[in-house]
């Protein structure tokens, strides 16, 4: 379908490319390829918080009780309202209407600066309670210190992972958006859209099964 609304003249084909819609499945091939190894990483994490949990599942009920449901759930309905400001924009770059996609965009880099504000003060505020991972742990309220260190640890890790891909997904979007002022986008050449927005999915998707491993723990 993708092939049948292209021009050549519209669409920038590289030379090593015999067609648009050879090029356009070449660059979602490596995009898909690129975000299984994405979640092969966060997997590894995962499974590491799996084996931790079920050996000692009475301190991560203690010890979740630390982090802030609310602010944790403020920012999952952040990132899920993104999902869809960054979908308008693949969907508005397809009809043309190029300040929609303008608008989109920069509400989806507005929604991820709010995100990151509130892990911001999430962290200060942990920084305070000595919640901190490992040899830096200073909170003697939690029970059994000793292992409440690496749940902080599993926390830190896989919440600052998270806010790195975050952060290079503003990166993007903002490239994106600049691209999308100058009219380098229209409703035959927006792949780079379409990626961009494939990529912010797997941020969102990854804090959505964040959010209950951390925070709902039971």
């Amino acid at each position: 379908m993708v092939a049948n609304q292209m021009s050549n003249s519209r669409f920038p084909l590289v030379s090593h490319f015999s067609s648009p819609h050879q090029q356009v499945e070449a660059s979602k091939l490596g995009m898909w390829l690129f975000l299984a190894t994405e979640i092969l990483l966060f997997g590894g994490l995962f499974v590491f918080y799996g084996v931790y949990h079920y050996l000692h599942p009475e301190l991560f009920k203690a010890a979740h009780r630390f982090l802030n449901v609310e602010l944790g759930a403020f920012n999952t309905v952040v990132l899920l309202f993104s999902s869809l400001t960054v979908a308008l924009a693949i969907h508005a770059i397809q009809q043309n209407k190029r300040k929609w996609v303008i608008i989109n965009l920069s509400l989806t880099i507005v929604c991820a600066c709010i995100f990151l504000v509130v892990k911001y003060f999430e962290y200060t505020h942990k920084f305070h309670q000595g919640l901190l991972p490992g040899y830096y742990f200073r909170n003697a309220t939690v029970p059994d210190p000793d292992q409440a260190q690496v749940f902080f640890s599993i926390y830190f890790m896989m919440t600052g992972l998270h806010g790195i891909h975050v952060v290079i997904g503003m990166i993007v979007l903002g490239w994106l958006l600049i691209r999308v002022i100058r009219g380098e986008f229209n409703s035959q050449y927006y792949v780079p859209i379409e990626l961009g927005g494939l990529y912010w999915h797997l941020v969102d998707v990854i804090w959505i099964f964040l959010f209950p491993l951390l925070y709902l723990i039971r």
